[in-house]
């Protein structure tokens, strides 16, 4: 017989009702004369039960454990009612089971909360799944692509799939290389993103795409990062800054409302880049507390203490009330984290009318006055101190900001808080290589359309990065749309000769009429994440690589044999290290 129901949408209304149902035994209980068991499938639980006198006691006392039933049964009103599930006020009375599939015992548990290391999660992460939280994690996920998908079909867009066997090209994070068979010598790449096939897409007059994109880089991972990833892509032309960021503000408040009920009135928060460096030191800043950087590099100049007036930048951070509430152990962890960050050390002072600490005795009365001042210090104060290059004054107290936040408990965890970034600088000097390079990419349209090639540092893209709660969750820019100023980049970029030849399709392209266009790629990922408060996106991705890049369950990368390697005229240099 077919199923008739799934074990989560029983209720009241169905007592009485023979149904058939089948699913992995979550929990057993035998009471002797009765047996129960929770019946679980991806919708959820249905209490099982039956008594001694049926024939099938033998059969369902045999059980165990992420057993596969199949059962057939009457609803009938449950004697002590369970509020904690959905299901709570009914339970099945067998009248026949058949025992689908037997389990071995696990090598974890299937629970809620699991004490399972997150290498044996990945490695049995077909067992993993079977949690609820896993579950409802992979349901939030399709809701917000059908949200997404339904919202950008509404406004006119097209759904088009672009290459995974794609060019390498110099620019980004490092490429993943396919070696292709049939032209030796010669290897596609996986695309970091869709960008230059969306630029195309609107120079062929798709007016406006959209794409549920798988992406590839071969990156150092962490938490929010995966080799492979998925990202919402998206392009328009004719479209300003100023629309696109609209557009997609306003799918994003759909989504948050459907998906958690809340409904956002308020326009997200626009801050200029400059600002989030200045206050926050990162360029995604987590604006649901204040704790802002205050420098004092002025306040030191002329001081006795050299560490400060000879650095290029001192910034502090007042933990507010907080200086009874830290002793110097717990500052050194603090300076632990500042160090991690590559600060060589966190300085600090503690106020209760007067300063304290070890390098108060450094300061004279104007400048002790003057931070007061400047960093709004009152009794009670913790005040931390890095003094280092610009970069790594911001990195390292950006870092200690988040740490602070979330230790001191300073935000709900339940909390969103968006924000548009914009204004961002157009390039950024490597000292080492001594060239340019694009901080988005290098397809970005300055602003006024063109260059200052007087001070190209104090160019500006028009781009925007979106971020929540201090995590990136998408970027993007309009785009260069002639071949003048593409050129013009590249030169900007040292792009030449081979590197050059690259883009030579896309400089020919622009050359056939190009409209302005612009567009935004979302991280799915951090977005389901966030949303689903996880921790990681190892938690919303049903099989991740782990954080060596390894997928544990079928052991990949792995080796292949010497024919296959010889098909594409591979050979390892050392094969002990591949």
């Amino acid at each position: 017989m077919h199923l008739t129901n799934s074990l989560g949408e029983l209720r009241s209304k169905d007592i009485g009702k023979t149904v058939v149902v089948a699913g992995w035994v979550n929990t057993k209980r035998n009471l002797g004369e009765l047996i129960f068991v929770d019946l679980r499938d991806r919708s959820g639980i249905s209490q099982i039960v039956l008594n001694k006198d049926n024939k099938n006691y033998e059969i369902l006392n045999s059980v165990k454990n992420e057993y596969v039933l199949k059962v057939t049964g009457i609803v009938k009103e449950r004697s002590n009612i369970n509020e904690n599930i959905p299901t709570g006020d009914i339970e099945i009375d067998i009248l026949d089971i058949e025992i689908i599939n037997k389990a071995k015992p696990l090598p974890l548990q299937i629970e809620d909360e699991t004490e399972a290391l997150e290498d044996t999660r990945l490695e049995y992460r077909y067992l993993d799944l079977r949690r609820s939280q896993m579950i409802d994690n992979l349901k939030k996920r399709h809701q917000i692509v059908q949200i997404i998908r339904n919202y950008l079909n509404d406004e006119g867009f097209l759904d088009v799939e672009t290459p995974i066997l794609s060019k390498a090209t110099p620019e980004g994070a490092r490429d993943y290389l396919v070696p292709s068979r049939v032209n030796k010598n010669a290897c596609y790449a996986l695309p970091q993103s869709p960008q230059v096939y969306k630029n195309l897409l609107m120079l062929g007059g798709v007016e406006k795409y959209y794409q549920i994109a798988k992406c590839f880089r071969d990156e150092d991972l962490r938490a929010d990062r995966q080799p492979e990833f998925t990202q919402v892509d998206m392009e328009m032309s004719f479209l300003s800054q100023e629309e696109i960021m609209s557009l997609t503000e306003e799918m994003i408040k759909k989504i948050v409302l459907d998906v958690k009920g809340i409904d956002f009135k308020e326009k997200f928060l626009i801050m200029d880049y400059d600002e989030a460096l200045r206050e926050y030191g990162i360029d995604k800043p987590d604006i649901r507390f204040d704790l802002k950087l205050k420098e004092v590099s002025d306040v030191f100049k002329s001081s006795s203490f050299k560490v400060f007036a000879e650095a290029e930048m001192v910034k502090c951070i007042n933990v507010k009330g907080e200086a009874n509430n830290f002793s110097r152990k717990q500052i050194e962890s603090l300076e632990e984290i500042a160090k991690k960050n590559h600060a060589k050390g966190l300085a600090w002072l503690k106020f209760d009318g007067e300063f304290t600490g070890p390098i108060a005795k450094f300061f004279s009365d104007e400048e002790k006055a003057n931070l007061i001042k400047k960093a709004n210090v009152n009794d009670g104060d913790l005040i931390l101190f890095v003094a280092d290059k610009s970069e790594v004054v911001n990195q390292s107290l950006a870092a200690l900001r988040n740490h602070l936040g979330k230790e001191l408990k300073l935000y709900d965890e339940n909390e969103l808080a968006f924000l548009w970034v914009v204004n961002w600088p157009m390039f950024e000097y490597d000292e080492e290589l001594k060239r340019y390079f694009a901080v988005h990419h290098p397809f970005t349209m300055p602003q006024n359309n063109e260059f200052n090639m007087d001070d190209l540092l104090s160019t500006k893209a028009q781009a925007y990065d979106i971020v929540l709660n201090g995590f990136e969750l998408g970027g993007g820019s309009i785009r260069i749309n002639n071949s003048n100023l593409q050129k013009e980049m590249f030169d900007i970029l040292s792009l030449k000769g081979e590197e050059l030849e690259h883009f030579r399709f896309l400089l020919d392209a622009y050359e056939y009429g190009a409209p302005y266009h612009g567009g935004i790629a979302l991280g799915l990922d951090r977005l389901v994440m966030l949303l689903t408060n996880s921790s990681s996106i190892r938690d919303v991705i049903a099989f991740p690589k782990n954080n060596k890049a390894r997928e544990l369950m079928m052991d990949s990368p792995s080796t292949v044999s010497k024919e296959q390697l010889e098909e594409l005229n591979i050979q390892w240099i050392d094969n002990e290290d591949c």
